[in-house]
């Protein structure tokens, strides 16, 4: 919701007087919590954060008076009050209602807890009103990723995020690259280089990063009751490749929503998977976070997991592949899609009832709701890839050379190989010991990578149909690019060829570069290929070389994670935004090819 003011200047001038006490309160929670101990007296800085609170409640009413329409103010700020009211009503109670604890402690927390929904809140309308500025939506998604992942490594470096020494800043960096670029690729231990704290935040760059600070911005809005603007719809619909601005909202709340209540099912079904694995001595408390990490991790494709070895000492549990393999695949397959087969199965159950108990709709019911291409594309392209890659990695490790004998991973090794490989980054066999033909079937796996508008990298499953079915066209001497008895636009064609060729081009480039910093580690080739082919398709399977890379090797890892992450194509497009089409045409001439 648009609210205008009567002066300018002045909001102006209220901005960065919020965006400097926001970085005030963030500085004090980082010298209360991030060291083991707090860099300034406790006492000291709760009475900083109380300063900073009556900043923000004096913002709130210099702002409503300098609100053309007050009216449009407190509805665009209607939680502020509730907001107000808990918080008093913790202050005044402190000591008569709650006798049992400490009353500074109650007011202390209540204080903390609304000024961080403060910093959240105005971080996210932050990015949702950048993304709706006029500006290209995607040099927004590429600012919110840069910060995220600068904040996220120095909050990794905090004393208090390690569980032994210090982290250093290029393995702070490539940490919280990785974690926000959904790849799973690691330098350190995460579950026993990081502490717990270390590890919540992992977690939430995973988190973020799966699904862009953007969106959890247009949530909030949603959330606090807020329209989104046409503009803000608009950036909203670029950003998340929806079809029509009418149902932007809708799919935000689907996202949310949906994302929730996809990763709750899953850390429940996980719950009772860490009984199976030997040695394990995790409590009660250790078991729900090793769920929820696991099933977030899992469903944003990251591939992080609290253990050294991946899931290889649950190569014998069932969840890992009743659980993590369908939380890999819904989050792989992108939310479009997943909202279109939730429209047709809502559709399809009202029609059953309709037939069913109102016999007067039966001749009047409307023509039931049609699967879109991309869904179609996208689940046959998906399941023919998993079928594929499975039997390739089963094939090539049971005749592998007799100098590599492979592992024998057995059909549900191979079939969550053939899962992982696209999208996530767990293994439940020993990367490194699997044949040169193996890990060339999971390099090309990598190279495709998931579905648009997923959590996945690679050059997507869409963009492998096209491409196909564009050299088909060309054999077959068809005019037109066709799928499903649709035809597929020039522009769309023309957009995959790009991606592909991109892909490839900083596929090589990258492996070249690292072949020359890594020269002195004595690295193979296929393992340096093998591991740009994981950073580019923010995948996160590795033969093992990642901790042992030079700072170069790792600083070039870095940049081909955030790229495989926000794509070439996006990149390019963030550069040329302002770049006009040329209105003109030259003369055409033949040529020959192939």
């Amino acid at each position: 919701m648009q609210v205008y003011y009567r002066n300018n200047r002045l909001e102006k001038t209220l901005i960065g007087i919020n965006a400097l006490t926001a970085a005030a309160v963030t500085a004090t929670f980082v010298m209360r919590f991030g060291f083991h101990d707090p860099l300034i007296e406790v006492l000291i800085l709760h009475y900083t954060q109380v300063a900073l609170l009556c900043v923000f409640i004096v913002e709130k009413i210099i702002r409503l008076f300098n609100a053309i329409s007050k009216a449009e103010f407190l509805r665009a700020n209607w939680f502020e009050i509730p907001l107000l009211l808990a918080l008093g009503l913790a202050v005044f109670a402190a000591g008569r209602w709650f006798v049992e604890v400490d009353p500074m402690a109650v007011r202390h927390f209540a204080v903390s807890i609304y000024l961080v929904l403060q910093v959240v809140i105005k971080v996210c309308r932050t990015a949702v009103n950048l993304a709706a500025s006029g500006r290209s939506p995607t040099r927004t998604l590429i600012a919110s990723f840069l910060v995220l992942i600068i904040s996220g490594a120095g909050l990794l470096m905090l004393p208090r995020a390690s569980a032994t020494e210090n982290v250093s800043f290029v393995d702070a960096l490539f940490t919280a690259t990785s974690a926000t670029c959904v790849t799973g690729l690691i330098v350190k231990d995460t579950g026993s280089d990081f502490s717990f704290m270390g590890q919540l935040i992992i977690l939430s760059l995973i988190q973020l990063g799966g699904l862009g600070i953007v969106v959890f911005g247009a949530v909030f809005a949603l959330l606090l009751g807020q329209a989104l603007s046409l503009r803000e719809r608009v950036a909203m619909q670029d950003l998340l490749s929806a079809r029509t601005l009418g149902r932007i909202s809708s799919m935000i709340a689907f996202i949310f929503f949906g994302t929730l209540l996809i990763e709750a099912v899953g850390a429940i079904s996980l719950f009772g998977m860490w009984d199976d694995s030997p040695g394990w001595i995790g409590n009660f408390h250790q078991q729900i976070f090793c769920s929820v990490f696991h099933s977030i991790s899992a469903f944003c494709n990251a591939g992080f997991s609290l253990f050294s070895d991946s899931f290889v000492g649950y190569n014998k549990s069932w969840a890992a592949y009743v659980v993590i393999c369908p939380l890999i695949i819904l989050g792989g397959v992108g939310f479009s899609v997943l909202y279109d087969l939730v429209s047709i199965a809502s559709d399809r159950t009202k029609r059953f009832f309709k037939r069913r108990f109102y016999k007067q709709y039966r001749l009047s019911m409307e023509a039931p709701i049609r699967m879109q291409l991309q869904t179609k594309i996208v689940l046959s392209v998906s399941a023919l890839l998993i079928v594929l890659g499975m039997l390739g990695v089963l094939v090539f490790e049971r005749y592998a050379p007799a100098g590599n004998p492979g592992q024998s991973p057995g059909v549900h090794g191979a079939f969550f190989q053939s899962v992982t490989a696209r999208t996530a980054g767990f293994n439940t066999i020993n990367v490194s010991a699997m044949s040169t033909s193996s890990k060339f079937i999971l390099i090309l796996l990598m190279f495709i990578g998931g579905s648009p508008g997923s959590t996945a990298g690679g050059i997507k499953t869409v963009t492998l149909a096209v491409v196909i079915m564009t050299a088909l066209a060309a054999l077959m001497k068809r005019q037109e690019v066709e799928m499903f008895k649709r035809s597929i636009s020039i522009a769309v064609v023309g957009r995959a060829i790009t991606v592909t060729l991109l892909f490839a081009a900083v596929l090589f480039t990258a492996t070249l570069a690292l072949s020359i910093t890594e020269n002195a580690n004595g690295f193979s080739m296929s393992d340096i290929f093998f591991e740009t082919g994981s950073a580019l398709g923010t995948v996160g399977l590795t033969t093992g070389i990642t901790p042992s890379l030079t700072t170069a090797g790792k600083l070039i890892i870095i940049a081909v994670m955030l790229i495989g992450r926000l794509g070439p194509l996006t990149l390019l497009a963030a550069l040329t935004f302002n770049v006009k089409p040329a209105r003109y045409n030259y003369p055409e001439e033949a040529i020959i090819v192939g």
